[in-house]
């Protein structure tokens, strides 16, 4: 019985494999693997630096969540466990002399304090991520509100 099971996931792989290549027509570009046509292989990139800071960055416009100034390879963040909380719930800031996670990670949608994180919080890399020294893909025209009001004070005087 086992060896039929494998069987027929053998066939059933090869079979799907034969369908990709079908379906891909040749020189058909895949924009999530860097335009690199379906049935090519494309080169990876490297693995960039996590930029690892002792000071807090500043940011670039109001209710920004903060980015995260350490790596978090291997951190566990799933419905078993929050490795973050580790160092940032407010039982143990104390101890690690980590940033306290903000207080709108206690509350409800309602507004209500919980005794501990919300669940529609608790998944933290929803909202905050490490930064690399990765090049930009796109170019940035972002200006900083603070130089916008700035800018325009200098013009009317």
């Amino acid at each position: 019985m086992r060896l039929f099971s494998v069987t027929v996931l053998s066939c059933i792989a090869a079979f799907s494999l034969l369908a990709l290549h079908s379906f891909a027509a040749e020189g058909e570009l895949d924009a999530l693997r860097a335009n690199v046509p379906l049935l090519e292989e494309p080169t990876p990139e490297p693995l960039y630096r996590v930029e690892d800071r002792s000071l807090r960055p500043v940011r670039e416009y109001p209710m920004q969540p903060p980015t995260i100034p350490h790596r978090i390879d291997n951190y566990q963040v799933d419905l078993n466990a929050n490795r973050c909380m580790a160092c940032h719930a407010r039982t143990r800031v104390g101890e690690t002399q980590a940033i306290m996670v903000s207080v709108t990670h206690y509350m409800d949608r309602e507004g209500n304090f919980l005794g501990d994180l919300s669940p529609r919080r608790y998944f933290c890399t929803q909202c905050h991520v490490p930064q690399t020294d990765a090049p930009s893909r796109v170019g940035n025209t972002f200006v900083d509100m603070s130089d916008l009001i700035r800018g325009s004070r200098q013009r009317s005087e």
